[in-house]
């Protein structure tokens, strides 16, 4: 039987540290480069650091940045961050799409609240990870349900792909629209509409 790549390299980061420098080396080769010319010699090496920096977040686990909530003084209503910058990397072709997240629970009257931060934190470990929008999206609001037990949660994503913007179709400034609506904000119109209202002040 045949051993995969996966099967070999499990346990073994330096093994396929090394197999990934070697293989951009022949790369950079089979393209008539010299990949040991000064501009090129460490460029793996680097492009490996990049890689491993832009995927952390298949180290992190998004219940450590909910786990701590306050007590707050509060009637229910839904609590926003719009904006929330982040950049992840497309699975299918690796390449970088980046963009804004307008992230959305709604506690139950009386209910303990995350702190303002941990919604991107929560964004940022997930966009880490070799990623699709349409499941980036989702993750968000299954683990602000998960952890939080809201009302609801909504994600509303927008971002520029760069394997659409610059090979294939090559359509720069394409933006792709996500969203994800989970409780009182998918089964109830009403409060969908007033989210979208906060959202676009």
């Amino acid at each position: 039987m045949m051993t995969t790549t996966a099967e070999l390299f499990a346990g073994n980061p330096a093994v396929a540290c090394a197999a990934y420098v070697d293989g951009l080396r022949a790369w950079l080769a089979g393209r008539g480069l010299d990949p040991d010319s000064p501009a090129l010699v460490d460029t793996p090496a680097r492009v490996l650091r990049a890689l491993e920096e832009m995927t952390a977040g298949y180290e992190e686990d998004p219940a450590v940045h909910l786990a701590r909530t306050f007590p707050v003084d509060h009637d229910g209503g839904p609590i926003i961050v719009t904006g929330v910058p982040f950049t992840s990397l497309c699975e299918h072709h690796m390449q970088v799409f980046t963009g804004h997240a307008d992230i959305a629970y709604q506690p139950h009257p009386g209910d303990p609240v995350a702190g303002l931060s941990k919604l991107p934190r929560v964004l940022d470990v997930y966009a880490r990870r070799l990623q699709t929008q349409e499941q980036l999206t989702q993750q968000v609001t299954t683990a602000l349900d998960t952890h939080l037990v809201p009302a609801g949660a909504a994600c509303i994503i927008r971002s520029e792909h760069g394997c659409l913007a610059h090979r294939g179709a090559r359509k720069p400034g394409s933006v792709m629209v996500t969203a994800s609506y989970t409780g009182v904000f998918r089964d109830d119109p009403q409060a969908r509409d007033e989210l979208h209202r906060l959202m676009t002040r």
